[in-house]
């Protein structure tokens, strides 16, 4: 089969590489007929994810065919479409019972890691691709439900609901601000409707970004390079600051900006993935009886999103702002790695 390889920093190909097959009685194989790529991704090819080593094939988010399964799976069966989860979980252990399956403690490789794909076994990016877990670790697509939908469900969807609307504790009535419009970003911005914020804030320094916001549930959009971006979004809230600010980038100024603009009783939700320290001022802060949250999405809330993506409640193919075939995968990471360029949200790669 052909899957996109990564050979070391700024290095990878999409290349022949062998089939895989069924190793575990929990293992199906699937046949990728529509995947994506994730700012995860270029951060492997930047060298900023050391377990990732040469010859890994890349990629924690598709949809497809099941064409092979494991004596021991019995939720799914041989030509079932599916979306692959981007956290595979055993369903048994402790974590796993908590609903915390970003910490399953039977991951292959190493303990308590939810994220493997493309990570530390061969990932998504590929013509097929073995899950593990089967049972717990791909979702049966209902008719009806785009692959440019569904694709959306392997990650960034489950991931701006789970780490920042519902770690964020929003509220009917509350005032959100979401810094960062990016995929992400957008994804909470437009669950925290869910949950019946009144006013949602989106923050970004990229003007298209911006107007893409209100497409997707933000209220109000703060450009935050303008000198006054603090004053304007406070002047949103008679001046008290918001409610759940979501830090949806992974850089410290994010970071710092989210606890600026909350206000006393409110809370910070971490989303972004961040590269370097962040330094936090609780000489300022420990007074304002915040709560500040993060986390690694676990997936446990996908069977639900699914059921708001069939119903057409969420529009989430909307994301897809770029289509691609398999063979045009290098393009796809050009066009993804220039986003603020191309103006690109999501690039979906289909057989």
């Amino acid at each position: 089969m052909k899957a996109l390889v990564y050979h070391g920093p700024g290095q990878k190909a999409w290349e022949e590489v062998p089939d895989p097959v069924i190793i575990e009685p929990t293992d199906v194989i699937v046949r990728v007929e529509t995947t994506t790529i994730c700012g995860t991704d270029l951060h492997i090819l930047k060298g900023d994810v050391p377990a990732v080593t040469d010859g890994r094939i890349l990629g924690h988010e598709g949809v497809g065919t099941v064409t092979e399964v494991g004596p021991a799976v019995s939720s799914v069966a041989v030509g079932d479409r599916v979306i692959i989860s981007c956290i595979s979980a055993c369903g048994a252990c402790s974590y796993c019972h908590q609903g915390l399956y970003a910490h399953c403690l039977a991951k292959e490789g190493a303990s308590g890691i939810g994220w493997i794909f493309g990570h530390l076994i061969n990932g998504t990016q590929a013509e097929l691709v073995r899950v593990p877990f089967a049972d717990n670790s791909v979702y049966k697509v209902p008719a009806g439900v785009s692959d440019d939908a569904a694709v959306m469900l392997s990650d960034i969807l489950p991931t701006g609901f789970e780490i920042g609307v519902r770690y964020g504790k929003v509220k009917p009535g509350d005032v959100v601000a979401v810094v960062g419009a990016g995929p992400v970003g957008l994804a909470a911005m437009m669950t925290a409707n869910l949950y019946g914020a009144a006013r949602i804030i989106a923050l970004d320094l990229d003007a298209n970004r911006l107007d893409q916001a209100l497409t997707f549930g933000a209220t109000d959009t703060v450009d935050s390079s303008a000198p006054d971006w603090e004053q304007r979004v406070r002047a949103m809230t008679d001046g008290m600051g918001v409610d759940v600010a979501i830090e949806a980038v992974g850089i410290p100024s994010t970071f710092e900006a989210c606890t600026r603009i909350v206000r006393p009783g409110g809370s910070v939700a971490n989303v972004g993935v961040h590269g370097a320290p962040v330094q936090l001022a609780l000489q300022d802060l420990w007074i304002m009886d915040l709560s500040i949250t993060m986390g690694l999405v676990s997936t446990s809330t996908t069977p639900m999103l699914l059921k708001l993506v069939a119903q057409h409640k969420l529009a989430a193919e909307r994301f897809a702002t770029h289509h691609f075939g398999f063979d045009q995968v290098l393009e796809a990471y050009d066009t993804f790695g220039r986003a603020a360029e191309s103006k690109a949200l999501k690039v979906v790669i289909r057989r």
